[in-house]
């Protein structure tokens, strides 16, 4: 071994491979200083050289630099100091590299950067393995980084523009070709709108569009339609890697400006970044929504959000909506059929804009009860009925106070006034 005197690395540094396989022949470009040539047989020998060291890929657009390499037969290669790796897919960068010819590995350590040149996305950590794209082996670039990495995601508006994009970290992650990635352990994924939070993320940003948070996962929105949907499960429907619709599933629960949602599953569809649409179905949590005068179940919901405001709220089978309750015994007036309709309209209050109940209407086997307040100090008049069909109008601007009832095919009913209790005469009075 010459340990003191410096040679002229060769060319080649990896012996010569089948040109079809397209695996790395690496190759010396430049060198600031000498290097040194171990032979430890016949047929295997090292090579070390430090300074400015410059390398490619034979044949290919790869490109390296680093301060100084030692390479162990060809088969692992060490490139020491300000490591730097770029190809076509990618450009990686950090404080050591080292270089697997087997599979193909290029392994980076310390403070490193990885770029996804197709796509503008970015992975940044301690540690990241890129593994290139070989012709019949790996179709696709892939990366891999543990030790909690910070991947950052860009997104695509309506016109291809680069929009704000996700970061997402995770104890670990995995990314193949521009479109497919994995995070597992203690995920989050924010933006300065959202804020998603999993035990694991799974994302296909391609055709696909689809993705999901998995275990314990929560999405919250901060916006003027601000809403926070939580299950053990939240599929996620994309399209240039922006969000379109998401489901919360298994025990889902949303919160919103408007209501609180309680449902087996509730989904979300989204336009322009805006709720326009929410489902809830489920027989396990059958769907519930709570507002401040009003309460919602049915065996599914829909409600209709155009423009962020609340329009139409419609309840399926087993159908019920009940009104802010009383105070004295929290009993509420209420509407039921197979199917209820509950019309909105959008009011100012203190300069605020909120949603008022302007109509409902019940179908099929519809039932109502409701309350008719007297004289102060006497108890309601009672009212069930059913009919057909029901409808309530409310007075403009107020949803606890009906205007008009109307009852329409099969009308029956009944009408209760109560008394006030009598003094009992057998009890003697008091003194």
């Amino acid at each position: 071994m010459r340990s003191c005197a410096w040679l002229l690395l060769p060319p080649l540094l990896a012996a010569p491979l089948a040109a079809q396989n397209r695996r790395c022949r690496l190759q010396i470009d430049n060198v600031a200083r000498q290097g040194v040539q171990v032979n430890v047989s016949q047929t295997q020998t090292n090579y070390f050289a430090g300074g400015d060291v410059r390398l490619s890929c034979q044949g290919q657009n790869v490109r390296i630099w680093t301060d100084s390499i030692a390479s162990y037969q060809g088969a692992v290669v060490q490139f020491i100091g300000n490591f730097r790796y770029e190809d076509a897919e990618a450009k990686v960068s950090s404080d050591f590299g080292t270089y697997y010819r087997d599979d193909e590995r290029w392994e980076a350590r310390g403070n490193v950067v990885y770029l996804n040149l197709k796509d503008g996305s970015q992975l940044k950590g301690p540690a990241v393995n890129y593994y290139r794209k070989i012709r019949g082996t790996r179709e696709l670039e892939e990366a891999f980084a543990d030790q909690r990495p910070t991947l950052t995601l860009v997104s695509r508006d309506s016109t291809t523009r680069s929009g704000e994009p996700y970061t997402v970290v995770a104890d670990r992650v995995r990314t193949r070709g521009q479109d497919l990635m994995w995070g597992g352990g203690r995920v989050t994924v924010d933006r300065s709108d959202l804020h998603g939070r999993s035990d694991s993320l799974q994302l296909d940003t391609g055709k696909a569009g689809t993705g999901a948070l998995i275990g314990h996962a929560e999405l919250r929105r901060q916006a003027q339609d601000s809403f926070a949907l939580s299950g053990k499960r939240i599929d996620l429907e994309l399209v240039k890697k922006e969000l379109s619709a998401l489901t919360g599933r298994d025990s889902a629960v949303l919160t919103s400006k408007d209501l609180d949602l309680h449902a087996d599953a509730i989904r979300l569809r989204l336009e322009a970044k805006k709720v326009v649409q929410t489902l809830a179905w489920g027989s396990k949590v059958q769907p519930q929504a709570l507002a401040d005068e009003y309460q919602v179940r049915g065996d599914s919901l829909a409600v209709d959000t155009p423009d962020e405001a609340l329009k139409e709220l419609r309840a399926f089978g087993k159908a019920w909506v009940g009104f802010k309750p009383d105070s004295a015994q929290g009993e509420r007036d209420w509407l039921a059929g197979d199917k209820v309709t509950a019309e909105f309209t959008q009011t100012t209050s203190g300069g605020k804009k909120k949603s008022a109940l302007s109509r409902l209407e019940a179908r099929q086997s519809a039932k109502s009860f409701y309350r008719i307040s007297n004289a102060p100090g006497s108890p309601p008049t009672l009212n069930y009925s059913r009919a057909d069909r029901i409808i309530l109008t409310m007075q403009p601007g107020d949803s606890l106070k009906v205007e008009r009832v109307d009852m329409i095919g099969r009308v029956d009913g009944i009408q209760a006034q109560p008394q006030a209790a009598k003094p009992d005469s057998t009890k003697p009075k008091r003194p």
